[in-house]
C-alpha cells in the first residue's frame, strides 16, 4: 500500500474509531464515570481565556464534536503513517491499541497540562485517570481491526 493510501484509509479509519470512543465514553458517562472528556475541557479551557465566552452551548458542543474528531482523523492518519505492514486481525487491534496509549500519552503529558486544561496523569490523584488510557486503547483496537480489513479494488 502506497503512503497517501495508508494515511487516508488511516485517516477514515480514525473517523470511526473516534465515533466508537464517543460511543464507549457516552456509556461511561451514563455509568458516572466520566463527567467531562477532553474535548469539552479543552473547550471550557477556551472558555475561560474569554476566546469562546460569547458563544452559544450549542456552538461550544459543535466546537467540541468537531475538534474531536479533527483530532481523531488527524490520529488515524497518522498511525497510517506509521503502520507499514499488516499483520492478523489480533495483531492490529494490539499494535493500533498501543498506538492508541502512545497518542493517550504524547497528548496527556504534554499539550493538554501546557495549555492547562488539566494536570498531567502523574500528579492526577484518582483512579479515574486509567480511563482515559483504556478508551484511546479501545480507539486504538478498532482503528487497527478497521486498517487491517481489506480494502476494495476500485479499478
Amino acid at each position: 500500500m502506497q503512503q497517501f493510501d495508508r494515511v487516508a484509509r488511516g485517516a477514515v479509519c480514525g473517523v470511526v474509531g473516534t465515533v466508537a470512543l464517543t460511543a464507549l465514553r457516552q456509556a461511561l458517562k451514563h455509568a458516572g464515570l466520566v463527567h467531562t472528556t477532553a474535548p469539552e475541557q479543552v473547550v471550557a479551557r477556551l472558555d475561560e481565556l474569554r476566546m469562546v465566552h460569547d458563544w452559544s452551548p450549542a456552538a461550544r458542543r459543535a466546537l467540541a464534536v468537531a475538534a474531536h474528531l479533527a483530532y481523531g482523523v488527524g490520529t488515524g492518519a497518522a498511525f497510517g503513517w506509521l503502520r507499514r505492514e499488516q499483520g492478523g486481525k489480533a495483531e492490529e487491534a494490539a499494535v493500533g491499541s498501543a498506538l492508541g496509549i502512545l497518542a493517550w500519552g504524547a497528548g496527556w503529558s504534554t499539550w493538554l497540562p501546557l495549555t492547562g486544561v488539566h494536570e498531567p496523569p502523574w500528579k492526577q490523584r484518582t483512579w479515574k485517570v486509567l480511563l482515559p488510557v483504556v478508551d484511546h486503547a479501545f480507539f486504538g483496537a478498532v482503528w487497527g481491526v478497521l486498517y487491517r480489513a481489506p480494502a476494495r479494488d476500485t479499478r
